[in-house]
């Protein structure tokens, strides 16, 4: 505690002369003496800062330290993941060789979806250019890896700062925490890169600022999301249609006109995407994924359907997100998801659901202060227990989602495998062509133009090296031969079931 500063002792009083009343007339003969203003010592208190205010402090800042914390625990938990060689498919490799073409001011080829294949012809995502800059000055993976960590753990701000607006700094922090746990982000998290990794923070600004009843700053929000993926226009559409119908409640015709003018945009830009844009830089003239849309029935793979449903909704909402139309802005998503016939896209795993959640999550939001003020009693006791419960949930869950491997110390240690295998890899020379599948390619593709393995189209590579660790190839002179009959190739080293061939 700071001591108060006292006056010095030597500091006499001094008369201070009364005011003149007004209504007793002054001789002007006499002139008035007007006492001089003298300099009073009075005590200066130090006031030292308090614990409330830190805390005060802290609980307004806490938003961003959640987003702080979060984007440690992602990006430790894909760099680790990276390092033991826990590359999960192709898709690293791919965004990698776009953005570094980027980086360099090249057309934006990846070679891994065949000699020559233009980014733009598979998916229309020119957003993730916006990490060329970063890729130049850090050109490994890794960048990518961290990038997205960081934009996932960004999204955490919007959720946050909506929750405890309209819930209250405690209950918005839990539902803060829940979202960053999720499920859905988790997956994302632990599925290498993908372009989704903008869309999720776009999302849940674009939310936050409409709960908060700024329709522009809600419409400009999403407008991005058309450079993000393809199928994001429709979001867009719909995101614009929920700002039609509150700013139309509201009395803000000017806004209802310009939310139509966005739905309207968001729609025709994803029309023009799918039937112009991609198919212009498609070797085929089409779209590749039309084929996949159809082909399944109404009821085929309905459990799995059905489970996704359920933890979209159950732990991370207990249903209470039901009674939001914020909601609506997850069909889009879901719809394409559950036409399809890859049953990849039903279930829970993969990045599928990242966008989902700031959705949910916000949706939950939305609805909680009118259930705290329900006449039914019941109901406002749920609503109010909710963010506890959520949160809580998220946090057993973790216990088997990808963050829980951050508690063992395994993680951390690169295994004298990993070593032995990168030693290999490196006695590739940079700027060879090299053909591949998944094990090696994170480690290839900064350096050498990288094929995928059985996709070069007739060009013999300088080297073939795959992860055979499961012995899925029996005899590999005999495999090489049926990839490339006309050349000739000798092993160069086989080292924890990696198999490395050299063309000669």
């Amino acid at each position: 505690m700071s001591p108060t500063v006292s006056p010095p002792a030597s500091t006499a009083p001094v008369a201070v002369s009364e005011p003149v009343a007004a209504s007793e007339p002054v001789a002007a003969s006499e002139p008035v003496a007007v006492s001089e203003p003298v300099a009073v010592s009075e005590p200066v208190t130090v006031t030292p800062s308090r614990p409330t205010d830190r805390r005060s402090a802290l609980a307004r800042h806490a938003p961003h330290l959640l987003a702080l914390g979060l984007f440690a625990a992602y990006a430790t938990e894909s760099v680790c993941r990276y390092r033991y060689l826990g590359t999960r498919s192709w898709d690293l490799g791919i965004f990698e060789q776009a953005i570094r073409a980027y980086a360099h001011l090249r057309t934006p080829v990846v070679d891994l979806k065949g000699p020559g294949f233009h980014v733009l012809g598979d998916h229309f995502s020119p957003v993730t250019a916006l990490l060329a800059p970063f890729y130049r000055v850090f050109p490994s993976p890794v960048t990518l890896l961290v990038a997205q960590a960081a934009l996932f753990a960004l999204s955490a701000v919007p959720v946050t700062r909506a929750a405890t607006r309209r819930l209250g700094r405690p209950r918005g922090l839990a539902i803060g925490v829940a979202y960053g746990l999720s499920w859905g982000l988790q997956r994302a998290v632990d599925f290498d890169f993908h372009e989704i990794c903008f869309a999720v923070p776009l999302i849940g600004f674009s939310l936050e600022a409409l709960l908060a009843h700024r329709w522009r700053a809600a419409l400009l929000w999403a407008l991005p999301l058309v450079l993000v993926k393809e199928d994001l226009g429709v979001t867009v559409a719909a995101l614009a249609l929920l700002v039609v119908v509150r700013a139309g409640r509201r009395g803000a015709p000017r806004d209802v006109a310009l939310g139509v003018a966005v739905a309207s945009f968001g729609a025709v830009a994803a029309l023009v995407t799918f039937t112009m844009i991609i198919p212009a830089y498609n070797t085929s003239g089409g779209y590749d994924y039309w084929s996949k849309v159809g082909e399944a029935g109404p009821f085929d793979g309905l459990d799995t359907k059905g489970r996704t449903l359920l933890w979209l909704l159950v732990p991370t909402t207990g249903l209470l997100a039901l009674r939001s139309p914020l909601l609506i802005a997850a069909l889009p998503t879901l719809g394409w998801r559950f036409l399809s016939s890859d049953d990849h896209y039903w279930g829970t795993s993969w990045h599928y659901s990242a966008v989902l959640m700031p959705i949910v999550f916000l949706a939950l939001v939305d609805a909680l202060p009118a259930a705290r003020r329900s006449p039914r009693r019941w109901l406002r006791s749920y609503a109010s227990h909710l963010p506890a419960g959520v949160a809580a949930a998220a946090l057993a869950l973790t216990t088997s989602l990808p963050l829980s491997a951050l508690t063992e110390a395994d993680a951390y240690r690169v295994p004298e495998r990993v070593v032995a295998v990168e030693k290999l890899l490196a006695t590739i020379p940079d700027g060879a062509t090299v053909e591949s599948n998944v094990g090696p390619i994170s480690r290839l593709t900064s350096r050498c133009r990288v094929f995928w393995i059985g996709r070069t189209e007739g060009l013999a590579p300088d080297y073939i090296v795959f992860d055979n660790s499961s012995r899925w190839v029996k005899d590999v002179p005999r495999y090489a031969r049926q990839l490339h009959p006309r050349d000739h190739y000798e092993l160069q080293g086989l080292v924890q079931g990696y198999v490395l061939l050299r063309r000669v």
